[in-house]
Protein backbone atom coordinates (compact mmCIF):
# COMPACT_ATOMS: atom_id res chain seq x y z
CA UNK A 1 0.00 0.00 0.00
CA UNK A 2 1.12 3.35 -0.75
CA UNK A 3 1.77 5.85 1.82
CA UNK A 4 -1.22 8.10 0.33
CA UNK A 5 -3.51 5.36 0.78
CA UNK A 6 -2.67 5.23 4.10
CA UNK A 7 -3.20 8.93 4.80
CA UNK A 8 -6.45 8.73 2.89
CA UNK A 9 -7.72 5.62 5.27
CA UNK A 10 -6.31 7.45 8.28
CA UNK A 11 -8.16 10.64 7.65
CA UNK A 12 -11.40 8.79 6.53
CA UNK A 13 -11.16 7.13 9.93
CA UNK A 14 -10.59 10.45 11.87
CA UNK A 15 -13.58 12.47 10.33
CA UNK A 16 -15.82 8.79 11.06
CA UNK A 17 -14.27 9.04 15.23
CA UNK A 18 -15.16 11.99 15.14
CA UNK A 19 -18.89 12.18 13.63
CA UNK A 20 -19.23 8.84 16.27
CA UNK A 21 -17.92 10.56 18.90
CA UNK A 22 -20.23 13.82 18.62
CA UNK A 23 -23.46 11.70 18.23
CA UNK A 24 -22.68 9.98 21.52
CA UNK A 25 -24.64 10.77 24.34
CA UNK A 26 -22.81 12.57 27.12
CA UNK A 27 -21.66 10.22 30.71
CA UNK A 28 -21.33 12.92 33.10
CA UNK A 29 -23.91 15.97 33.95
CA UNK A 30 -21.99 18.01 32.10
CA UNK A 31 -23.62 21.88 30.47
CA UNK A 32 -26.45 20.35 28.71
CA UNK A 33 -28.04 18.75 32.00
CA UNK A 34 -27.81 22.22 33.82
CA UNK A 35 -29.77 23.89 31.20
CA UNK A 36 -32.55 21.37 30.67
CA UNK A 37 -30.75 18.96 27.97
CA UNK A 38 -30.99 15.77 30.46
CA UNK A 39 -34.21 14.85 29.71
CA UNK A 40 -33.23 14.21 25.74
CA UNK A 41 -30.84 11.76 26.56
CA UNK A 42 -34.47 8.71 27.19
CA UNK A 43 -35.56 9.81 23.34
CA UNK A 44 -33.75 7.35 21.63
CA UNK A 45 -35.71 4.26 22.82
CA UNK A 46 -33.28 2.08 21.86
CA UNK A 47 -30.87 0.41 24.49
CA UNK A 48 -27.99 -0.96 22.39
CA UNK A 49 -27.67 2.08 20.70
CA UNK A 50 -24.92 3.09 23.29
CA UNK A 51 -23.15 0.26 23.41
CA UNK A 52 -22.87 -0.08 19.41
CA UNK A 53 -21.63 3.88 19.25
CA UNK A 54 -19.26 2.66 22.25
CA UNK A 55 -17.85 -0.59 20.66
CA UNK A 56 -17.55 1.36 17.10
CA UNK A 57 -15.93 4.55 18.87
CA UNK A 58 -13.14 1.96 20.37
CA UNK A 59 -12.80 0.20 16.95
CA UNK A 60 -12.41 3.37 15.16
CA UNK A 61 -9.21 4.67 17.43
CA UNK A 62 -7.87 0.73 17.32
CA UNK A 63 -7.74 1.12 13.59
CA UNK A 64 -6.20 4.85 13.27
CA UNK A 65 -3.80 3.93 16.00
CA UNK A 66 -2.91 0.34 13.49
CA UNK A 67 -2.92 2.60 10.43
CA UNK A 68 -0.87 4.91 11.83
CA UNK A 69 2.16 2.78 12.83
CA UNK A 70 1.36 0.44 9.54
CA UNK A 71 1.75 3.92 7.35
CA UNK A 72 5.24 4.15 8.97
CA UNK A 73 6.28 1.25 6.41
CA UNK A 74 5.23 2.99 3.70
CA UNK A 75 7.03 6.05 4.08
CA UNK A 76 9.14 7.26 0.74
CA UNK A 77 12.76 7.52 1.79
CA UNK A 78 15.67 9.22 0.15
CA UNK A 79 18.54 7.25 -0.78
CA UNK A 80 19.18 3.98 -1.25
CA UNK A 81 18.31 1.54 1.13
CA UNK A 82 20.72 -1.03 -0.63
CA UNK A 83 24.15 0.15 0.70
CA UNK A 84 27.36 -2.13 0.52
CA UNK A 85 28.79 -1.74 3.72
CA UNK A 86 31.71 -2.85 2.53
CA UNK A 87 32.40 0.49 -0.06
CA UNK A 88 31.95 2.47 2.73
CA UNK A 89 35.17 3.31 3.51
CA UNK A 90 36.97 3.83 -0.05
CA UNK A 91 39.29 6.38 -0.16
CA UNK A 92 39.95 6.99 3.64
CA UNK A 93 43.06 7.10 4.60
CA UNK A 94 44.14 5.15 7.36
CA UNK A 95 46.64 5.93 9.87
CA UNK A 96 48.88 3.97 12.73
CA UNK A 97 48.62 5.07 16.42
CA UNK A 98 51.80 6.94 17.19
CA UNK A 99 54.02 4.39 19.77
CA UNK A 100 54.65 5.87 22.99
CA UNK A 101 59.12 6.51 23.26
CA UNK A 102 59.12 8.13 26.70
CA UNK A 103 60.79 5.50 29.29
CA UNK A 104 58.66 4.35 31.43
CA UNK A 105 59.81 5.28 35.35
CA UNK A 106 59.03 4.84 39.04
CA UNK A 107 58.01 8.27 39.27
CA UNK A 108 55.51 8.54 36.08
CA UNK A 109 53.51 5.71 37.34
CA UNK A 110 53.20 7.40 41.28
Amino acid sequence: MSYTAFLILILIVAIALVLIVMVQNPKGGGLSSSFGGGGASSLGGVQNTNNFLDRTTWTLAIAMFALILLSNFAIPRQGDNNVNLNNTLDGVQTTAPVENTAPVTNDTIN
